[in-house]
């Protein structure tokens, strides 16, 4: 009986009232009462409460099983959906064995060490998954806009023959006998693209940083939100266009994720233009309202906290660009400026850095001088280099972390919340 039926989502009952279907998904919670159980079933699209009465009542299913249930679906004022489904039968897939926590209570009560431990079973807890939800809708808007701007997707080698910014921070790893790294950044490839005549070009994907941190911010793997584009006037362009761009994946993300905002009780900010400070102001400005002196040529930790606590507080904006870095803590293809300084920036969100970008250096000998200043030994970037000598327009780009910018938009304490397999100093599994 009802062997032909096909799974019916909980999002596709409301249009079947009066009709037979099977629904398939895991234990949410069940209720006996008397002569009448309740079953709540969980699965992609929702939850669907299913009534047992008769043989079926007082059937002992654990929570978190696997199940098939088969029933009519009836009208109801008692639950969300205004449905339920009355049991007809009800078949158990797989057997849930005992829990290392409880997912179906309103908060998670386990620390975060245990719950990256078991992540797959703490991704069912609706909050936990409308983070991977929302930070999936953040990607797919990235891509849109910049497809809507003419930007070609790329897919660049993460296995590579040196780092993408010459330092220390790379893993290597034997490449049949050769010495490799796992790429720190696409910024050679997206350079090379963008001299392809390809001019508009953008990758999503993982990035790998050697970075022994064990912090809050910190991840050794992460995905970057990249792009970079040919023929632009100056580095102010490339802010625009980020100011427009995460623009528009936060309004993807308010128009598609309203019901685990809801949930998460989070509200998007609406943002019109982004404030503006040199390195050099900013510095300034906390030695004198703060009384506090930054590493050379940088913001520390609380440096950038305090700068965004002021920008908010004075223009009531969540995120500011830092400009004008020194050529020294800049990668050695920033293009300079006057006074030693690089035509750079940082973008900042709620006191972290989501962004790092500038223009570039597109003439060749500036760039072999560049890697001689900074100690690198241009043969071993003869590649990249050579590039440069087939005529590359003006150009620049920029990187979002996925990551950090998913855990400051939702107020995230750790920002491998946002990761569903985090990778960090001591963690190599699940």
């Amino acid at each position: 009986m009802h062997t032909n039926l096909k799974r019916t989502l909980a999002n596709e009952c409301m249009k079947k009232v009066g009709e037979t279907v099977k629904v398939q998904g895991w234990v949410k919670k069940v209720r006996h009462l008397g002569n009448i159980s309740f079953l709540v079933i969980r699965e992609r699209t929702g939850e669907l409460q299913c009534v047992l009465e008769g043989e079926l009542a007082g059937v002992i299913i654990e929570t978190e099983s696997v199940i098939e249930a088969i029933g009519e679906v009836v009208s109801t004022n008692k639950t969300g959906l205004g449905i339920e489904l009355l049991l007809k039968s009800v078949k158990v897939i797989n057997k849930n064995s005992l829990l290392p926590f409880e997912v179906n209570k309103k908060e998670v009560n386990t620390g975060l060490e245990n719950l990256l431990n078991h992540r797959v079973l703490s991704l069912r807890h609706e909050k936990i998954a409308s983070i991977f939800k929302i930070k999936s809708t953040l990607e797919e808007a990235f891509r849109e806009y910049l497809t809507n701007m003419g930007f070609i997707r790329i897919f660049t080698p993460k296995i590579v023959s040196q780092g993408a910014e010459g330092g220390a921070n790379v893993f290597k790893l034997n490449y049949f006998g050769k010495e490799a790294f796992l790429a720190q950044s696409p910024q050679f490839y997206k350079q090379m693209m963008v001299a392809s005549g390809l001019e508009r070009v953008f990758e999503m994907g993982p990035v790998f940083r050697a970075e022994e941190h064990n912090s809050s911010r910190h991840l050794n793997e992460y995905i970057s939100l990249d792009l970079e584009m040919a023929f632009i006037e100056d580095y102010e362009e490339l802010m625009v266009l980020e100011t427009e761009v995460i623009k528009f994946m936060f309004e993807k993300v308010k128009e598609k994720n309203e019901n685990e905002l809801k949930l998460l009780k989070i509200e998007v900010p609406t943002i019109t233009d982004i404030p503006k400070l040199t390195l050099y102001e900013a510095r300034e400005l906390l030695k004198k309202c703060y009384k506090k002196e930054m590493p050379e040529g940088d913001l520390n930790t609380e440096g950038e906290k305090l700068i965004a606590n002021y920008i908010k507080e004075t223009t009531g904006s969540e995120f500011v660009f830092i400009t004008e870095y020194p050529k020294e803590n800049r990668p050695m293809y920033t293009m300079p400026a006057e006074n030693g300084l690089t035509k750079s920036f940082d973008l900042l969100f709620k006191g972290l850095e989501i962004t790092s970008g500038g223009e570039r250096i597109h003439e060749y000998e500036m760039l072999v001088a560049s890697f001689r200043e900074q100690g690198l030994n241009e043969e071993n970037f003869q590649n990249y280099l050579n590039t440069f000598k087939y005529g590359v327009p003006p150009h620049g780009g920029f990187a979002i972390g996925l990551e950090r910018l998913t855990a400051k938009l939702l107020g995230l304490t750790n920002v491998r919340e946002a990761s569903a397999f985090p990778r960090d100093i001591n963690r190599l599994t699940p």
